[in-house]
């Protein structure tokens, strides 16, 4: 008898205006109206995801002190969208990108659990820090967190906001109308938190929801990254170029779990991947290397090693060849993007790629900025998709497509029957919740093993 196969976990991610999206071909449209984000959100319900992911921008990135066009320009609200499409889908899992530096625990408890109530039950919340002074700008007088407080706070707001979803046990609810009782006020706790970043004393205004808490995701592949995910997250996502990388981050961010009382298949482990798809090998080939050439086109080449070098560098030809020149200390040519710790060895190593191999600034660019990447013929990408998820490189994937907002239907069509009938993936959602889709479990335990709960009293 054969043994059961790993079941792949699949995330759709609409994407913005940036390097991994062609938004000047025909086929793209609106990153705004409202038609796009449904029509992703089908197409993935179709394709039985687990969710659909958006991310969110606080700021509009400058480069060279204007608005920087060939990147994310413009987003709605993250939120308003997601509970938008819950009326417009029944299975799907509804993740967002919500910043833990510049919200309050109250509040974000309470928008995420009203997500999960009016999406019965599919709500994610991406939680990301930031410790950069120009987004902060946006909203913090002086500015924003020091780089080392950020997960301090980020871990603080994780433990009040489950102390707030907690705070109402599951049977609170009553709604007697012949006795004229609404809810059991002895089974809703008062919450009284003291902390270095918060001090709340609150009765939490939303009942539990129906995942008990929202799915929590979260993203960094820094070392304090991978230790705020083992400890509060149920999906991490991860960047890696090979199956060796993705073991390698597999096995060292699950060894992490067990300080935290957490099993291994407590959290997944989900990169972000791009696809291109082909009648041939040859042909996928040809198709994304076509795509890499449209998503980074000279302007954005050069726009990329002005990220590095800290200067103008358009004098410079981008089918040349690099500066020979090291980078400057200037931090500032392009604000809203984490700088390289050390540009002065990024600019020695990709010098050192570009000669060995004789990539000019473009052709570098291209290389050092493609994710990773799956290209070939639906059989073939099923057939690695499977490889990595099945050899413990991953759990699943977060599929960006190229094109919005249809460019998940080819792979829907064509690569989703290949995996039902490898056997690793779903014919059919066999819950109701995003929990019950990653987990097999609809709800959250109460007093979650990473949660001190010393601060949730009843009143």
């Amino acid at each position: 008898m054969s043994a059961i196969k790993k079941q792949i976990h699949l995330g759709a991610h609409f994407p913005g205006v940036n390097n991994t999206t062609v938004w000047q071909d025909p086929e793209s449209k609106s990153q705004i109206e409202f038609d796009s984000f449904v029509h992703l959100a089908e197409t993935a319900e179709r394709g039985l995801f687990d969710f659909f992911f958006l991310a969110e921008g606080l700021r509009l990135r400058e480069h060279r002190g204007r608005i920087h066009d060939l990147d994310v320009v413009g987003r709605p609200d993250t939120l308003i969208v997601l509970n938008a499409l819950a009326a417009v889908t029944t299975h799907l899992g509804l993740a967002g990108t919500i910043n833990t530096t510049f919200n309050e625990p109250f509040e974000l408890a309470k928008q995420f659990a009203t997500l999960d109530h009016l999406s019965g039950g599919r709500a994610a919340w991406n939680m990301v820090t930031s410790s950069d002074a120009f987004t902060g700008e946006n909203f913090r007088r002086g500015g924003y967190l020091d780089r080392a407080d950020r997960y301090v706070r980020a871990r603080e707001i994780i433990d009040t906001a489950r102390e707030l979803w907690d705070s109402w046990s599951p049977d609170a609810l009553v709604v007697d109308r012949e006795n004229g009782v609404f809810a059991r006020r002895e089974h809703i706790a008062q919450v009284r938190h003291t902390g270095p970043q918060f001090d709340i004393d609150a009765a939490f205004t939303v009942p539990r929801s129906p995942q008990g808490h929202p799915v929590l995701l979260q993203a960094g592949d820094s070392d304090e990254g991978r230790e705020f995910g083992a400890a509060k997250a149920d999906a991490i996502f991860t960047v890696h170029g090979t199956l060796e990388a993705g073991q390698a981050f597999y096995s060292d961010v699950k060894g992490r779990l067990a300080k935290y009382g957490r099993e291994r298949d407590d959290l997944k482990v989900l990169p972000a991947a791009t696809f291109v798809l082909g009648d041939t090998a040859e042909d996928a080939e040809e198709r994304a290397d076509a795509i890499r050439h449209q998503q980074v086109g000279p302007q954005t080449a050069i726009s990329f090693l002005e990220q590095v070098w800290g200067r103008d560098l358009s004098e410079y030809d981008p089918d040349g060849p690099l500066p020979d020149e090291d980078p400057t200390d200037d931090v500032n040519i392009t604000r809203g993007r984490v700088r390289h710790a050390d540009p002065v060895q990024v600019a020695r190593d990709w010098r050192e790629r570009a000669e060995s191999k004789g990539l000019s600034i473009r052709e570098l660019i291209i290389e050092v900025t493609t994710r990773q990447q799956f290209v070939g013929t639906p059989a073939q990408v099923a057939e690695e998709i499977d490889s990595y998820v099945q050899n413990d490189a991953s759990d699943g994937f977060i599929l960006v497509p190229h094109i919005t907002p249809a460019g998940l239907d080819e792979f829907v069509d064509k690569v989703v029957p290949i995996l039902q009938d490898r056997g690793s993936f779903r014919t059919e959602y066999s819950g109701t919740t995003l929990r019950s889709h990653l987990f097999g479990s609809d709800s959250a335990a109460l007093n979650h093993p990473d949660t001190e709960r010393e601060g949730v009293r009843a009143s």
